[in-house]
């Protein structure tokens, strides 16, 4: 997986389906991996049905203590499966849920969307991409040494997150593993990537 905004997208600009769900995971208590579901319901405006970080407002606690009021960017936290199958390479084995995010996707550059992107997600669903997962020090808790896998430099010396995108649901529906995932770049000019 590359990085920057240059390289391709895995998709042509237009609408077009170009990739699938790989897997589904969701969890109602506060824990770093998330278990895999047969389906998820994402709600417009709040998230994943019953999961934890469902809400208007912020939900990851680090945020919560800071501001409880600040709307919820991280509704939704989608990884692409390659990255599971470049960290492998390394010695890491990790599964989809295992980084806690909902979806994992397959056959789609996550990282080179541009910020607002549309991913309609099986029949309804449709995200909007706000921005990227900052890689934080829960991931070497969980596997250590991981964090430098996900977290590192480009070669013009630019940090590199590689721990998936963060949405919001702009429209709610049931999603499920081998699902279509159908992407919208927003207009241009292209916005690239930010923490959220």
């Amino acid at each position: 997986m590359g990085t920057g905004m240059d390289r391709g997208l895995g998709m042509g600009t237009g609408t077009g389906v170009s990739g699938t769900v790989a897997t589904v995971s969701s969890n109602g208590v506060y824990s770093f991996t998330k278990p895999n579901r047969d389906s998820v319901t994402l709600l417009a405006g709040l998230g994943v049905e019953g999961d934890v970080h469902a809400g208007v407002t912020v939900k990851h606690r680090s945020r919560v203590a800071k501001d409880p009021t600040v709307p919820n960017l991280r509704q939704v936290h989608l990884i692409h499966a390659e990255l599971f199958d470049e960290v492998a390479g390394s010695g890491f084995e990790v599964a989809p849920g295992d980084l806690g995010e909902n979806i994992t996707t397959r056959g789609i550059d996550l990282l080179a969307l541009p910020t607002g992107t549309r991913l309609r997600l099986g029949a309804e669903a449709v995200v909007e991409v706000t921005g990227l997962r900052n890689p934080c020090a829960q991931i070497d808790n969980y596997r250590h040494g991981l964090l430098k896998q996900v977290l590192g430099r480009d070669e013009n010396g630019q940090i590199v997150r590689k721990a998936g995108i963060m949405s919001i649901v702009l429209t709610g529906g049931v999603v499920r593993p081998g699902d279509p995932i159908e992407v919208e770049l927003p207009a241009e000019p292209h916005r690239p990537l930010e923490t959220v």
